[in-house]
C-alpha cells in the first residue's frame, strides 16, 4: 500500500462495508459498499467507499462496471491489474453459476437466470452476435454457442448451420438470442422476420424455438413474452 491510500481499516468502524455485512448480512450493503470490499484500497485523498461510488456511478451501476470489458478498466485511476483480475473473476464466476442452474433446470423454470446469463455473455460486446442455447428434450443447457458475429448494426445468420448445430447437439430445442450493442434491448421487425426463418427451418428437424432473447448491458427482452416466436 503507498502513503496516503485510503483503506477500508481508515473509515470509521460504523462506515466500514466488512462489519457493516457481518452484523446486517450482505443485503444491506450498497453497490458501492460491496464493490469496496472487491477494491479494499482507494487512492490518496480519495477512499475506498468514493473510488467505488465514483466506478459505479460512471459505469452505469455495478452491473455496468461488471460488463465492461477488462481493456476498458485499464484507462481507471486506481483499478490496477490486481483489482481488475478481481472484477473480471466475479464476472466469470456469476456465469458459471447461471450457467449450472440451466444445466441443472428446465430453462423455463428460471427465465431471469436465462435473461442474466445471456446478459453476462453477450450484454457487453462491442459488435452484434448471435448466439443459440442448444436444449435437451427436458429443455435443460446442453451448451451456448456464439455462431455468428456482425457490425453493430446487423449479423448474417444462416439458418443452415443452426440447423447442422442443433443436429450435432442432438438438441431437443434452442433459444436464440443476439445482442443489441446500441444499448436498448429491443426487438427489430428483422429480428422477428430472423426467428420466423429460423423457427421453420429446425421444425424440419424436429427442433421447437422456445424463445428469441435480446440483450444488453442494461437488460434483455423475451421475445416469446411479446408473443413474438
Amino acid at each position: 500500500m503507498t502513503p496516503g491510500q485510503a483503506t477500508l481499516h481508515a473509515l470509521p468502524h460504523e462506515a466500514r462495508p466488512r462489519e457493516k455485512l457481518l452484523a446486517r448480512g450482505p443485503g444491506a450493503l450498497s453497490d458501492a459498499e460491496l464493490l469496496a470490499l472487491l477494491l479494499r484500497t482507494g487512492l490518496p485523498g480519495k477512499n475506498v467507499l468514493l473510488l467505488a461510488q465514483e466506478l459505479v456511478d460512471r459505469f452505469g451501476g455495478v452491473a455496468g462496471l461488471l460488463h465492461t470489458p477488462a481493456d476498458a478498466l485499464k484507462s481507471i485511476k486506481g483499478l490496477g491489474p490486481a483489482k481488475r483480475a478481481e472484477l473480471v473473476a466475479v464476472l466469470e464466476l456469476a456465469r458459471r453459476a447461471l450457467s449450472e442452474q440451466l444445466r441443472q433446470q428446465p430453462v423455463f423454470d428460471s427465465p431471469q437466470a436465462v435473461g442474466h446469463y445471456l446478459q453476462l455473455q453477450l450484454g457487453a460486446k462491442p459488435h452484434e452476435v448471435f448466439a443459440v442455447l442448444f436444449l435437451d428434450s427436458q429443455h435443460r443447457l446442453i451448451v451456448l454457442e456464439e455462431m455468428f458475429r456482425g457490425t453493430l448494426s446487423q449479423t448474417s445468420v444462416y439458418p443452415r448451420e443452426v440447423v447442422l448445430r442443433a443436429l450435432h447437439h442432438h438438441a431437443a430445442a434452442v433459444v436464440l438470442a443476439h445482442n443489441h450493442p446500441s444499448g436498448v434491448a429491443e426487438p427489430s421487425k428483422a429480428d422477428e422476420m430472423l426467428t420466423q426463418h429460423l423457427k421453420s427451418a429446425l421444425a424440419l428437424v424436429d427442433v421447437r424455438v422456445l424463445d428469441h432473447m435480446v440483450v444488453c448491458t442494461s437488460g434483455w427482452r423475451s421475445m416469446a413474452e411479446m408473443g413474438l416466436v
